[in-house]
């Protein structure tokens, strides 16, 4: 039941904060809807949740009439952006945080929508994983703070694997480190196996799927 899960869910946030010495309010719990439908959305919302995040531009597309009308509802794509789709992205998403280079941050500005973006960093070598690398985030960064539409709020990344959450720390970590070097303060990682470690080494953005929905199966 949804229900008891986000009680679960906001249990072990509220736990992790409180080590962390942090606020609730400083972290914004993102719930990945991804492959669930639309009613899956409003019954969430209607539990209080208003962060959303999708990772295909299609599949959202189908489901936006039915909760673009969810009044103070905020939708994040968090997929790999593809340049050809990051127009459309623009329109149907009020924050993108998976830009991982100028060419798609260009095509999203072009959109003409104001939008809050971050910056996806690649923190390990694993091919299925997308990302700047580090070294190019400085240039990246100046680049997408020059276009007028887009406003860069943080970074956002995802470590290897693990099921042991201890082995993303490092990741996190570095993270953490890349962003203050940047003077950037959202945070986006941790997920449902890890996010009480991210929020302990200072995750502004964790995003929650199966810890809320349950196990994630297509048709």
């Amino acid at each position: 039941m949804l229900q008891q899960r986000l009680k679960e869910v906001e249990d072990r946030i509220q736990a992790a904060a409180l080590r962390a010495g942090r606020p609730r309010e400083s972290i914004t719990l993102v719930a990945i809807t991804k492959v669930f439908p639309s009613s899956v959305i409003r019954e969430a919302y209607g539990l209080g949740l208003r962060h959303f995040g999708e990772n295909y531009v299609q599949e959202f597309e189908a489901k936006a009439p039915e909760v673009g009308g969810l009044e103070g509802a905020t939708f994040h794509f968090v997929g790999h952006l593809q340049s050809n789709k990051a127009r459309r992205a623009a329109e149907l998403f009020q924050v993108i945080q998976t830009v991982d280079s100028e060419r798609v941050a260009r095509r999203v500005n072009e959109s003409g929508r104001a939008l809050e973006v971050m910056l996806e960093v690649k923190l390990s070598p694993e091919g299925s994983k997308s990302g700047a690398s580090p070294e190019d985030l400085p240039a990246l960064a100046e680049a997408v703070r020059s276009m007028t539409n887009l406003r860069l709020t943080g970074l956002m990344a995802m470590p290897p694997w693990s099921e042991n959450p201890e082995d993303s720390r490092p990741h996190f970590r570095r993270l953490a480190g890349l962003a203050r070097e940047l003077g950037l303060r959202g945070l986006s990682m941790g997920m449902s196996h890890d996010f009480e470690v991210a929020i302990e080494e200072g995750a502004t953005h964790i995003r929650i799927g199966s810890a809320l929905f349950g196990p994630r199966v297509r048709a």
